[in-house]
């Protein structure tokens, strides 16, 4: 599990910690290797994982050979990394904590050492990084309590029983000896261009026990407790940590620039909300019975779009403010894949989709007994008139591609959109509407897809209006309701038998030399199984795909079918989210 090829870690063996602020990632062998500060989409203080000799890194390990294996305490968001040597054996217990009232107004990582058994001899460092060349970071001891500072970003080091650190201009080191029953305590304490807090040792035990009973706690909220509960929960705790608490936008994923295959450009910041990725986790997340994060989510992207409106964007920044254009930063890269970036130029494309989207969200809130607002509804009835007047328009597509066309996903898109605001009508939730249009308007959209975008030959719906070539986001027809019948049958079976890998799905044809199969497709493979009837083909789908996560349950982007090895930033919103909703559709 600690294994490093050529100095970088598999994808697949970091883990994820977070307090609903920030997410760091720690690998096999204990390194945290990634870790924004403030925010979740800050610049990184500690970047090894896109630039191991500058990034930065957080070490805490054995200081001879050892082996690792590791766990989340219970379902908490809390890393337990067992290391043992041929000398003895130590435990590492990893938290951003936060309290009983929440996140703290700082941020604080704690990192608990216990001895097992033997004599273990002990390393540590903070290397802080240089942010992508944008600061220079230098440490200093100041009446005892050691300090680095990097930028925006004043940390304090509070060390309690893991040896004197070691000061020096960039890095601040130490050693001691673990032995059975010694427990030490190594916390940063983070300010953001403010005052510095120096949390006392008790206050960061208490804090680390806090975070635990707050994480269970959490958990115990969720409804799900079917065939898949290991999945779906530890799921659910992924997106909790995507989830930005200060809106409740939820972010695509927790990084920037890992690849889609390695040594290649396909390399994008996901550290956004999508409103497709905000849509599906409200559907999940209602599921699951979460309703505060439901709230949060569904009012910040409502909030989003009322800004934009009547067009809707692809994706909107963590905080409500427009994404910065996309910029390329100074680092190597994962495993030296290229370029690394900042930003994402999706940001202005025309996505039709999102209509859809964003509809079906407010749909299922609605539909779950909740009631929209007054203005709400007057936004919704403009953005209903919006789609009416887009959707024979040519778009990027879900897969946000260069070249503009009829795309058949957008276009169903923007039949969710049609059907699920003449329902809110019909609920009353939209008072001042168009409805006949809005019907006749869907029955086009429908009638155009089923005209323009199918294949005899394949018996098929198809990638785009004109071609014969295929895209798995096609299954979601049977999830939207676009499709239950004959037409789906055949979509699915021609994916399986053109884009299929075992369980594994590539996005659309053309794509199996260029990336790896996209994991969310072989959950959507499941809903469309299921919406079909096939219950018995959705078990043994779900089955296999469910089997895809990493050793703590998390998902990538993206696989290599040929190695199984994750590719694409991580964790990834999407991903969990199919997965979660595929077992609710076999549920159901």
């Amino acid at each position: 599990m600690n294994g490093r090829v050529d100095g970088w870690t598999p994808i697949e063996q970091y883990a994820a910690i977070g307090d609903g602020r920030t997410v760091a990632l720690v690998a096999g062998d204990g390194r945290i290797d990634w870790w924004p500060l403030p925010a979740i989409d800050a610049p990184p203080v500690f970047a090894a994982l896109l630039d191991p000799e500058h990034g930065g890194h957080l070490q805490l390990c054995p200081a001879e050979a050892f082996t690792a294996a590791r766990r989340y305490l219970g379902e908490s968001n809390v890393l337990e990394t067992t290391l043992t040597t041929a000398r003895g054996q130590v435990r590492i217990t990893d938290a951003l904590t936060i309290t009983a009232a929440g996140r703290l107004p700082w941020t604080e990582l704690v990192r608990r050492v216990e001895g097992i058994t033997g004599t273990v001899p002990m390393v540590w460092a903070v290397r802080p990084g240089t942010r992508f060349d944008t600061a220079q970071p230098w440490a200093e001891q100041r009446q005892g309590t050691v300090l680095v500072h990097c930028g925006d970003q004043h940390i304090a080091l509070r060390c309690f029983d893991i040896g004197d650190p070691v000061v020096k201009p960039r890095v601040v080191t130490g050693r001691f000896t673990a032995t059975v029953g010694s427990s030490g305590t190594f916390a940063l304490a983070a300010s953001d261009d403010a005052p510095v807090y120096l949390p006392g040792r008790r206050h960061l035990e208490a804090r680390m026990d806090a975070t635990v009973r707050h994480w269970h706690a959490w958990a115990n909220g969720m409804t799900y407790e079917g065939p898949w509960r290991a999945g779906v929960r530890r799921s659910a705790l992924a997106l909790k940590l995507l989830q930005y608490q200060p809106t409740g936008a939820i972010a695509a994923a927790a990084t920037t620039s890992l690849p889609e295959r390695v040594g290649g450009d396909k390399n994008w910041d996901y550290r956004y909300m999508w409103t497709r990725d905000t849509a599906y986790t409200v559907d999940a997340l209602i599921r699951l019975g979460l309703h505060a994060e439901v709230q949060a989510a569904l009012t910040f992207l409502l909030r989003c779009a009322r800004d934009t409106a009547p067009d809707l964007k692809v994706f909107y920044s963590l905080d409500g403010s427009n994404p910065a254009a996309e910029h390329t930063l100074s680092a190597p890269g994962y495993r030296n894949s290229r370029p690394v970036r900042s930003g994402n130029g999706a940001a202005d494309q025309t996505q039709l989709g999102t209509f859809g989207d964003l509809f079906d969200a407010v749909w299922r809130y609605v539909e779950a007994g909740h009631v929209l607002d007054p203005p709400t509804g007057r936004l919704l009835a403009d953005l209903a008139d919006r789609c009416c007047d887009l959707w024979r328009t040519e778009d990027a597509g879900l897969w946000e591609l260069q070249a503009k066309r009829h795309y058949t996903v957008s276009k169903m898109g923007c039949w969710v959109a049609l059907d699920r605001a003449v329902k809110l009508h019909e609920r009353d939730a939209i008072a001042v509407t168009h409805t006949d249009r809005w019907r006749h308007e869907r029955d086009a959209v429908h009638t155009w897809v089923n005209g323009h975008c199918w294949s005899s030959g394949k018996q098929a719906y198809t990638f785009y209006a004109g071609t014969d070539d295929l895209d798995a986001a096609t299954l979601l027809a049977g999830q939207t309701g676009f499709d239950r019948g004959e037409r789906l049958a055949g979509t699915v079976a021609a994916i399986r038998s053109e884009l299929a890998d075992g369980p594994l799905l590539y996005r659309y044809t053309g794509m199996q030399k260029k990336e790896g199969a996209f994991l969310a497709c072989s959950f959507w493979l499941v809903s469309a199984l299921a919406s079909l009837g096939r219950h018995e083909e959705a078990a043994a789908q779900m089955d296999a795909a469910a089997r895809l996560t990493t050793d703590l349950g998390l998902l990538a982007e993206q696989m290599d079918p040929a190695d199984r090895s994750m590719l694409g930033n991580v964790p990834q919103a999407l991903s969990h989210l199919a997965l979660i909703n595929a077992a609710f559709a076999l549920q159901q």
